[in-house]
């Protein structure tokens, strides 16, 4: 699996960006999803987290409520829906593939894909 997330920009805090990471593949909807973020000079942290229908989302506690994450496994595609945004989400952004859902939470996977970066000015 190959994974392309996109999405990320500049924008002032308050403000709103969605990313979408695309995976390559016929299994995708076999696999459960997740966002990751690694800001500059810290240690790669947990956003969130879909299970392979939809059915089961998990976020950080610093992301809930404000932060969103979808599929349409039609589009092989997962999103995460970012609103309310602070200076401190700004980070690289990065998707990936877990078979285990449990595992994604526990910063592992399967496929990592190359991540987009997001900057919020305040």
């Amino acid at each position: 699996v190959q994974l392309q997330a996109s999405g990320g920009g500049l924008v002032q805090a308050g403000g709103s960006l969605r990313l979408s990471c695309v995976a390559s593949g016929r299994t995708f909807s076999t696999y459960n999803m997740g966002w990751f973020r690694q800001a500059p000079g810290k240690e790669r942290e947990f956003v969130a987290a879909i299970n392979w229908s939809g059915g089961r989302t998990d976020y950080a506690d610093s992301v809930k409520g404000r932060f969103t994450i979808s599929r349409v496994n039609a589009k092989n595609t997962v999103y995460l829906q970012m609103n309310n945004l602070k200076p401190e989400d700004t980070a690289i952004y990065h998707c990936a593939a877990s078979t285990y859902y449990s595992a994604l939470t526990k910063m592992e996977a399967d496929y990592w894909g190359q991540g987009t970066l997001v900057t919020v000015s305040s």
